[in-house]
């Protein structure tokens, strides 16, 4: 058998180095959030517990401070809000793209130059808007905001999509008589799956994992999403149930990791297809 050569032992090192980096801290967390308080503080952190307490942990994690209605509005917000987007940003695209409509990359280039600037710019005048029309503390006004705030980099991703895709599969569609809508439905969703798929789960993860906006346009746990819930969390428990933070922290990390190991193939096929036209 030919042994390795430097280069591939050295890229296996830091490969293996890399998962050992990673798995650590996942490795603590999950024993520590399987250890009672006492068990906690009375032993290093990096011991296994001495009792079996997570399924308790997360329990009072899910109970307490509102964290699985958090975890429920965080799912209605990524899941609308990610789709919702797409869906707005797949007919954007195509009107810029390929009607090439007047005006419509001076359209795009004003829809995007608001994710230029920095999130922290919108905190005040959203918060008065909302204030202002009766958003705020709701799930459509939180709905509403997630769907706006991920549209321009789907507009992006997918304008740029669409320009690859040859003239001639519309041509030949509006021959056979097919609408412009029909077209889109057609033969660019089609195409496109790939291509959406990575951005559902570009903008779940961040809608996932937004804390700013779920605090600031929110007040009461029935709205809040889980990060927002789980800073409720640790504001009632503090440090005497670290245990029961850390157990809601896998369930706030658990949806994560589903999605990303669940729909890895689509996600690299999608990552290189994008690379590749975008």
């Amino acid at each position: 058998m030919k042994a390795p050569s430097l280069k591939a032992t050295t890229v296996y090192t830091c490969l293996a180095l890399a998962a050992l980096l990673w798995v650590l801290p996942v490795w603590w967390t999950l024993i520590n959030a399987d250890k009672s308080s006492s068990d906690f503080f009375s032993r290093p952190f990096y011991d296994v517990p001495t009792e079996f307490n997570l399924l308790a942990n997360i329990e009072t994690a899910w109970t307490a401070a509102g964290l699985g209605t958090g975890f429920v509005n965080s799912l209605i917000y990524g899941v609308v809000g990610a789709a919702a987007s797409i869906v707005i940003a797949s007919f954007a695209a195509y009107a810029i793209s390929v009607l090439r409509i007047r005006g419509g990359f001076i359209i795009f280039l004003a829809v995007f130059s608001g994710t230029v600037f920095p999130l922290q710019m919108y905190i005040v005048p959203l918060f008065k808007m909302y204030n202002t029309i009766g958003l705020y503390d709701s799930r459509l006004g939180m709905i509403l905001f997630y769907t706006a705030i991920s549209v321009p980099f789907c507009t992006l991703v997918l304008r740029g999509f669409y320009t690859t895709v040859p003239g001639e599969l519309r041509e030949a569609a509006l021959v056979e008589g097919a609408t412009e809508a029909r077209v889109l439905r057609s033969v660019y969703a089609p195409l496109s799956i790939s291509a959406c798929l990575v951005l559902f789960l570009f903008q779940f993860t961040w809608i996932w994992n937004d804390l700013l906006f779920g605090i600031v346009l929110t007040s009461s746990s029935s709205v809040r999403p889980v990060m927002a819930s789980l800073t409720s969390l640790m504001g009632v428990y503090g440090g005497s149930s670290l245990p029961v933070q850390l157990a809601g922290a896998l369930i706030a990390a658990s949806p994560m990791l589903v999605l990303f190991f669940g729909f890895r193939r689509f996600f690299t096929e999608g990552l290189s297809l994008v690379a590749r036209r975008g």
